[in-house]
């Protein structure tokens, strides 16, 4: 599998897209959270796939679109996959916590297991994990850092507003 990336410019700073010829498999934020190493990957100055990628998060970006449409991710095991399924039902402008993504995959006393998983989400902001929070609402645990979930969610709340 030929890997290419292509990072964009974002408010919340540099963001790292990583696809195949086929479909994006990474997101990544500059200090991002088990970011993976991303050096010997290349950087071609036009790929189909981080074209439409770029555009999309540029739509995002500017409030013209809810979110980010990217084909889920297939990496993953079975669990990690239905946690990613639930968190792209997720409304924008909207969040659930990490106890109703636990019910909704059948698995209601897994909130830790779901915490991981949604950790271990490749595609951030497309995917969108920044829209679980704690039980108290509190907004903690991303992989980008709390302040830019704080941010996507502010967005997202302005977009619809």
């Amino acid at each position: 599998m030929t890997l290419n990336q292509r990072v964009i410019d974002s408010p919340l700073g540099p963001v790292t897209l990583v696809a195949t010829d086929q479909a994006v498999v990474g997101v990544y934020f500059a200090e991002h959270k088990r970011r993976p190493a991303l050096d010997d990957i290349p950087e071609p100055p036009s790929h189909a796939v981080l074209d439409a990628a770029a555009e999309a998060f540029a739509a995002y970006f500017a409030g013209e679109a809810d979110g980010v449409d990217l084909a889920p991710a297939t990496s993953g095991t079975e669990f990690q996959r239905e946690v990613w399924r639930v968190l792209r039902d997720i409304p924008p402008g909207q969040t659930w916590t990490y106890a109703q993504v636990a019910q909704t995959v059948g698995k209601p006393s897994a909130v830790r297991a779901v915490a991981s998983a949604i950790g271990a989400n490749p595609l951030s902001i497309a995917v969108p994990c920044h829209r679980v929070v704690g039980s108290n609402g509190e907004i903690s645990g991303y992989v980008g850092g709390v302040e830019r979930k704080r941010w996507l969610l502010d967005h997202e709340a302005a977009a619809r507003s």
